[in-house]
């Protein structure tokens, strides 16, 4: 059985897919520049996980490293949830989001490209390539990114798009919109809200909350992303997302309602991020009706698991940053 890569191994929702992946006895080799975080903050630690081998390997540094570990598995496939991923702080430095979303990346696809052995290259995407939308959106709306985050990962999938109408290149897409569960980073709406309402501490609402989301739960997220990576068409893209949406005033008002605090004891309201989009709403229907997938976790069921392991890792989450901090 060959090994499965997975790039981003220690983002929340590559180290989800992992813990899934393992769950099924599969062999994992787990890429990612920083060393593995603590264990309430690394879903596959939470269960027997010696079929997973780690390498801290930076796609800005060590890609040389990176190919020659490629080349020794003779690896079929890879999951690659690796970006810098920070909408508000790619304003401050947007040379580090195109390096690392685009040059890099490239870099990393024109080898695979030229390999013998790949069999599926799985390309984690985001709907903010969309921009701001009303609506339903489907696979085939036009990118229209409006933040150098956005930019530089709608970039990457249209130079992707290339590499697969000229050589082939095995490539599907997978956009998941508003992740979130168990290990998820404490800068991140929910974990924050709900550590906020433990600590007693002021939540800032970023203009009122009223953007409009589409909330869904990493478990639903890591089957729809195995589903089409192993039965997805080459060359497509697959919405992962609920059906159901929500305001972050909605959201909040619900973690504060399951957990018996006052939501106007939480929230004050502050500006809003730049060049945020207001709402986006995925089309799921081509991945339920192609790939006959369906998410099982409710809204509620998941900020219940959510608030459950934050009260489990109080302690020891209160020792972890509550901020994205940037790395070059």
């Amino acid at each position: 059985m060959s090994r499965i890569c997975v790039i981003g191994s220690n983002s929340f929702s590559g180290a989800s897919f992992c813990a899934h992946l393992l769950s099924q006895g599969k062999e994992v080799i787990g890429i990612s520049r920083s060393a593995e975080p603590v264990g309430p903050l690394l879903p596959y630690a939470w269960q027997e996980h010696n079929k997973l081998q780690f390498h801290q390997l930076d796609l800005n540094q060590d890609l040389v490293k990176i190919k020659s570990l490629l080349n020794i598995h003779r690896v079929g496939e890879v999951y690659n949830f690796a970006a810098l991923s920070m909408v508000g702080q790619s304003w401050q430095y947007p040379e580090h989001w195109f390096m690392t979303n685009i040059v890099s990346m490239v870099k990393l696809h024109n080898f695979l490209r030229q390999t013998d052995y790949l069999n599926r290259y799985v390309h984690i995407s985001t709907p903010e390539v969309y921009g701001s939308c009303s609506g339903s959106v489907f696979e085939n709306k036009n990118y229209q990114p409006s933040t150098p985050y956005s930019v530089s990962r709608a970039a990457a999938d249209m130079s992707l798009h290339t590499f697969f109408d000229t050589y082939q290149f095995p490539v599907v897409f997978t956009r998941a919109v508003n992740v979130f569960g168990e290990g998820q980073q404490l800068y991140r709406i929910i974990p924050r809200a709900i550590m906020y309402i433990l600590g007693r501490k002021k939540l800032q609402l970023h203009g009122g909350g009223g953007s409009e989301r589409s909330f869904i739960h990493i478990d639903d997220v890591s089957v729809a992303t195995q589903l089409i990576g192993e039965r997805g068409a080459n060359g497509d893209i697959y919405h992962i997302s609920t059906e159901q949406t929500v305001t972050i005033k909605q959201l909040v008002a619900l973690i504060c309602d399951m957990m018996g605090y006052s939501f106007e004891e939480l929230c004050e309201v502050s500006d809003d991020r730049l060049g945020k989009d207001q709402a986006y709403s995925l089309n799921s229907n081509k991945l339920r009706d192609s790939l006959g997938w369906s998410d099982s976790i409710s809204l509620e069921q998941g900020i219940d698991r959510t608030i459950t392991w934050v009260q489990e890792h109080y302690q020891s989450l209160c020792e972890q940053p509550e901020n994205y901090i940037h790395k070059q």
